[in-house]
């Protein structure tokens, strides 16, 4: 699915769940990934498997946060336990190139 679609999805889950609104927010620190993509940024936030996208780095960490925080908005109580991984590692890796 199309990330811009992923939004729209989110977007209407918002619209349907207006009790939302009124929950005290709780903050979680989670990894955010970025990656080079033609003239922009793709953002990928590992321990949910969410991404976005933005023109620079700042305008994609804000997109992902965005997602992301719809996701949690969202998704079932089972979906987040699923998805949600309970540690993630980002690290170089050494490859030989032929």
């Amino acid at each position: 699915m199309e990330l811009i679609a992923l939004a729209q999805v989110w977007q209407n889950c918002i619209a349907l769940r207006p009790e939302a609104e009124h929950i005290r927010p709780m903050t979680r620190t989670l990894t955010a990934v970025f990656i080079r993509e033609d003239d922009g940024f793709v953002a990928l936030c590992p321990e949910i498997d969410v991404a976005s996208q933005g023109e620079s780095v700042e305008d994609a960490k804000a997109n992902l946060r965005e997602a992301v925080e719809l996701f949690f908005e969202c998704a079932s109580p089972e979906e987040i336990k699923d998805r949600l991984a309970t540690e993630s590692y980002v690290s170089s890796l050494e490859v030989s190139v032929a």
